[in-house]
């Protein structure tokens, strides 16, 4: 399955007053993801790290905001963050995922700052 196969956004909007990402699909989702969710989740090896269990985790972003937003070929948008992370590349399939399971994501997220004693300022 190529990436092209799944849903397609319609519209992105960045709301740089509530610091939200609002990304419409062509199946007629849409999503409002906050810059810090964003962040926090980047696709890049910087975040994720190079294999599983060397994932790094992001505190102090809950005041990021997106300066930019360059689309990449057809596929994906690379966001330029207030903090300097620019490599996060985030395909329409992964930015889609984010949407479906943002819930789950962001209290797994809370979870883990919880047990390092980080915090979100």
């Amino acid at each position: 399955m190529s990436a092209h196969e799944g849903p397609a956004p319609t519209s992105i909007t960045l709301h740089q007053k509530s610091r939200v990402l609002e990304i419409a699909f062509s199946d007629g989702r849409s999503f409002r993801l906050p810059y810090e969710f964003l962040r926090v989740h980047s696709p890049s090896a910087e975040v994720r790290g190079h294999g599983p269990g060397q994932e790094v985790l992001q505190a102090g972003k809950s005041k990021v905001e997106i300066r930019s937003l360059e689309p990449v070929g057809s596929y994906a948008v690379q966001p330029a963050f207030s903090d300097g992370h620019a490599t996060g590349l985030y395909s329409w399939e992964y930015l889609y995922h984010l949407g479906e399971n943002q819930d789950r994501l962001w209290a797994e997220y809370l979870e883990k700052m919880n047990k390092a004693g980080a915090s979100r300022e």
